[in-house]
Order: structure tokens, then sequence, then C-alpha cells
């Protein structure tokens, strides 16, 4: 038996099996509307079979877009378009979730085939961004405005607004975007946070936004419904987040009703050393899920059906994301399955492509 393919209980939510959808951003909207693309960029993802299948990184504020383009649900309006698309992949036998997501710093620049890496200005339609402090990414990056205590209430306003909006478009998970150098990730790291006030310099400061955020979602959020929280468990930099203070955090966060912490790495600050390769992040999902004692969930150049199975199988998470993979290949759980010997439906409108015995759903 495929540990792949095992039911996964989060909650009153049972996934069929082990394989996620991770967020990526299609920066393909305007004013934060979804648009057919997001329709079909997903609902592929779903015919193709896999288990829960998230959003990209949805902006909780319009300053707090990572670019013009990116989706949004700060307005009641975008509730519509989204409700589509959770109907859709729920239709398809997925879950539907979302990632909130408040872009930080790094907000206010353009898509990435269109010259990224630099500040969009105000009158070009662009925003002043918001930080921890008045300092860039890197030179060529928007500066931001210094978040007073009073921004940081209302950026924790958002989030809560942004999960009932969630709710109402009937998504079945949220996750909290709280790495890759975004918002909550740079209050996260003293490499970018110096503040000296109650949410900068110590360990109980720096994390004091993200678990504001946190409760605050799950006060809102159903209680038979999951939450996951993105983190980065590392900068890769000397003096930075690390995967210790990751741990502490997930144990802090799984007393605060979160369910699943999906374990990415880095973004923070740009002269990182990261050591890219097959799996290289899987090792912090397997940390965190031994010692804080959450469900974790696992990232990063997961490409092969019995690497993503022997992630499970050892215990180092209790699934696995993909991106990339599935960019290349929208039905990798149907070919995964195949190639571990598992029996699943495909869509019946595809089921004579499917190898012989499969039955449709």
């Amino acid at each position: 038996m495929s540990h792949l393919f095992a039911p996964l209980r989060l909650r009153s939510l049972d996934l069929t099996h082990r394989i996620l959808v991770s967020p990526m951003c299609q920066y393909s909207c305007a004013d934060g509307f979804s648009t057919d693309w997001h329709l079909v960029h997903l609902g592929s993802r779903a015919v193709g079979g896999a288990a829960l299948v998230f959003t990209e990184a949805t902006a909780v504020s319009a300053d707090g877009r990572i670019s013009p383009q990116d989706l949004g649900i700060y307005d009641d309006r975008h509730v519509e378009g989204l409700a589509r698309i959770a109907r859709f992949v729920q239709g398809q036998g997925s879950a539907a979730g979302i990632q909130l997501a408040h872009a930080g710093r790094k907000a206010s620049t353009p898509r990435p085939w269109e010259s990224g890496g630099r500040a969009i200005l105000p009158a070009d339609g662009g925003w002043e961004p918001l930080g921890p402090t008045g300092a860039a990414f890197v030179e060529g990056y928007p500066v931001p405005r210094a978040a007073t205590v009073a921004e940081l209430a209302a950026v924790v306003a958002s989030f809560r607004t942004a999960a009932l909006r969630a709710r109402a478009a009937g998504f079945d998970v949220v996750e909290i975007h709280a790495a890759h150098g975004y918002l909550l990730h740079e209050f996260l790291s003293p490499l970018v946070n110096t503040r000296t006030d109650a949410y900068g310099g110590s360990y109980d400061h720096r994390v004091r936004l993200c678990l504001e955020v946190v409760e605050a979602v799950r006060s809102v959020w159903p209680a038979e419904l999951p939450l996951f929280v993105r983190l980065s468990c590392t900068d890769w930099a000397p003096g930075g987040w690390d995967v210790e203070q990751s741990v502490e955090l997930a144990r802090r966060l799984g007393e605060r009703g979160v369910d699943l912490v999906d374990c990415s790495s880095g973004g923070a600050v740009p002269d990182a050393k990261i050591p890219v390769g097959p799996g290289y992040q899987v090792p912090f999902a397997e940390r965190l899920r031994r010692e804080a004692g959450l469900a974790t969930g696992a990232v990063g150049m997961i490409t092969e059906p019995a690497q993503a199975d022997a992630i499970v199988r050892g215990g180092q998470a209790d699934c696995v994301l993909l991106a990339r993979e599935l960019l290349r290949d929208p039905y990798w759980p149907l070919h995964a399955a195949q190639a571990l010997g598992q029996v699943v439906p495909w869509p019946p409108q595809y089921v004579r492509a499917a190898p012989p015995g499969t039955p449709a759903r």
C-alpha cells in the first residue's frame, strides 16, 4: 500500500490522499479579481487528481499585493469569482484551499516577466509598501514605510476579514502565509525586524504579529475546518531565523489551533546561500513534525512518485505540496498512482485514457 495515497484527516476534512497543490502566483488579475485563467489553472489540477488545491498567495489588502496583478480577497466583490473556483475544484473531488497573504516590503513590484525586482512607483500604479522598518529588500526594490502599531492592528483585522470572505466563498482550508520574506516572515526574522517596540527585538516580540494573525483567523474560521501556516523554517543566513526558532513557533501555533505547518525556507534576505537540490527542505518538515508534535507538509523539488511516497512513508511529513512539477504535469497525481501501483478514479471524461481497470469518478 502506498503511504502517499493513504487518506489524511484534518479536523472534519478528509483528504483522499497526501498530494496537495502548493500556492503558485499567477500575476493575472486586475484589481484583485480572479479570472478564467485562475479557474482553468486551479481547476486543471483538481481534474488531475490533487487532494487539495490551493490558490496563489491572495492579498488581504490592496497594499499587500506583490504586484498590481495579484489575486485579492480584500473586497466583498472578490468572493463571487473565488466561489466559482472553489465549487469547481470541489466538484472534481478535491478540497479547495486559499492562502492569505500580505507582501510587506516586497509589495508594489512588477510581474516577474516584466522586469521584476524593482519598484513600481505610485505614479505608475504602484504604492508605498508596509514593512517592519523603512529598509528595502534590496536596492531597487520599493522603500517601505515602517508600520505603526495601529497599522499592524489593521493588518491583523484584514486577515480576519479575509478569512470570513474565504468561508463565504466556500473554501475548505485557509493557509496563512508567513514565509518567503513577506510581511509576517519579515517580522519573524531578526535580519529584517530591527524594531525596538513590542513587535521587535526579543523572540516573543518578533513572533507576536504572526500569532496575532493566527488567533484572529482561527477566531472566525470554523472550528471543524483546518488551518495551515506556511513558514520559512530558515533564512539560510547567519544570525537569521532558523529551524530551532521555527520549532518553537510551531508549538505555539499548535496551541492556537493551527493544524499543519507547510515547511518552506528562505526569502527574507537577498544574499542567502540556499543548497537547492531534490527534497532539500524536507528535513524541516521532519523536524517540526517530530519536535513540535504538529502535522507538516513537505515542499521543494519533489518530482518523483517514489520520492514523495518515501517522505510520507518515513514519517518526514504528513503530505507533500507540489508546484513546478504540477505546472509541468497537471495530472501528476494520477500518473503517480499508476507508478505506485494504486488504483484511483480518473474523471469519467478521461477514463478512456486511463490504465486498464481504472474506475471513473
